[in-house]
């Protein structure tokens, strides 16, 4: 149970607890409903002799999971049957209450009778909401090393995809690249491009602040989609060619058109976003139709991978979090802001309300 009071920002309705300080029960954020965030105590539970419980440091959300999620804008497709390879509506995908956020980084406060591998005071993460505190099976937590920031930590999500998307889209050293959406996915895609040795890389994306990032992140060239024809634009950027691959993480409709448009003769469009469904407006039978570009749809933990056995999800995670704790992927520019956990029922809903004030929202507990 959790006790809240209702009030109206932002057309969301924001549940804000009464007892969040004085109850000594763990919180967790949580989606109520559709467009609604709340705190809520709950029970923790004994450890099991294989478990460790962490008591929670920092955390980061996912935006464009998340978003499906509480916005509600997958909910009517109903659910991905694995048998079938089908949505059906025999189940929902989208349900409420609902927790909100993807990593956690914590310290291991408890461990079970059976845990050798994981010491008290160790830090530790992996998946998990907004919580306070977490109980983990020793297989699902892997440990921080000495040195490397917490951000590299709950950057390893975003960075497998956008590894599974270059890789997907076979981006090799002198490629022309362009990446749509400088969300962390659309950010670590143009690192792990510039790593891959393509020029130039061009970073779409109407945001400022996300284009900064992006010029920080190793991008060549940045574009307001917005403010020019984004397409035209990446065609005179690469001596008319158009870019050899377009990868588009920004989920919306005129970010693909875009693509399309400015992708190279025979080049490779790469889809990787989780879009809602698309409203009229994507025209296939113009450049599309003429320059015969050949769409890829990326998504790192749908397995088997393309390129199974020798490559699935594990060994993405495998290579990006080496790189995310030698440096050569930067995580810090990438998660912000990050505020206090108790200042969440304002700042998680601004995801959706405000996205020109997040890139990656991060959280200290």
């Amino acid at each position: 149970m959790y006790n809240h009071q209702l009030k109206k920002r932002n057309n969301l309705l924001l549940t804000v607890s009464l007892s969040f300080r004085r109850n000594p029960m763990p919180t967790e954020l949580i989606a109520p409903a559709r467009e609604q965030v709340a705190f809520r105590q709950y029970d923790s539970p004994s450890l099991a002799p294989d478990q460790i419980r962490v008591r929670s440091r920092f955390g980061a959300a996912k935006h464009g999971s998340e978003m499906a999620m509480f916005q509600g804008y997958a909910g009517h497709r109903g659910n991905y049957d694995g048998d079938l390879h089908i949505f059906t509506q025999e189940s929902q995908m989208v349900t409420y209450p609902n927790g909100l956020g993807n990593i956690c980084v914590g310290e291991v406060i408890e461990k079970g009778s059976s845990v050798q591998d994981f010491s008290l005071g160790e830090t530790v993460f992996a998946h998990g909401s907004f919580r306070q505190e977490h109980v983990w099976p020793v297989d699902r937590a892997r440990k921080l090393p000495d040195g490397v920031p917490w951000q590299a930590a709950v950057c390893l999500d975003p960075a497998d995809f956008a590894l599974g998307a270059v890789r997907d889209g076979h981006i090799r050293i002198g490629d022309s690249v362009a990446v749509f959406g400088m969300g962390a996915i659309g950010l670590f895609v143009v690192q792990l491009a510039k790593l891959a040795g393509a020029y130039p890389i061009i970073a779409v994306d109407p945001i400022s602040l996300r284009r900064d990032v992006a010029e920080e992140c190793g991008a060549d060239i940045v574009m307001d989609p917005t403010a020019c024809d984004a397409g035209f634009e990446i065609k005179l950027a690469t001596d008319k060619r158009g870019a050899d691959v377009c990868v588009d993480y920004s989920g919306h409709y005129t970010a693909l058109q875009a693509a399309l448009r400015g992708v190279a003769y025979l080049g490779t469009v790469v889809a990787g976003a989780w879009p809602g469904s698309y409203p009229a407006g994507l025209d296939l039978g113009a450049e599309a139709h003429f320059n015969r570009p050949t769409i890829v749809f990326s998504r790192a933990c749908s397995e088997p991978n393309p390129e199974y056995p020798n490559w699935d999800e594990t060994r993405l995670f495998s290579v990006v979090w080496r790189l995310l704790c030698d440096g050569s992927l930067k995580s810090e520019p990438v998660v912000q802001p990050v505020v206090p956990f108790e200042d969440l029922l304002e700042a998680y809903p601004k995801i959706a309300t405000a996205p020109e004030e997040n890139v990656k929202l991060g959280v200290a507990f």
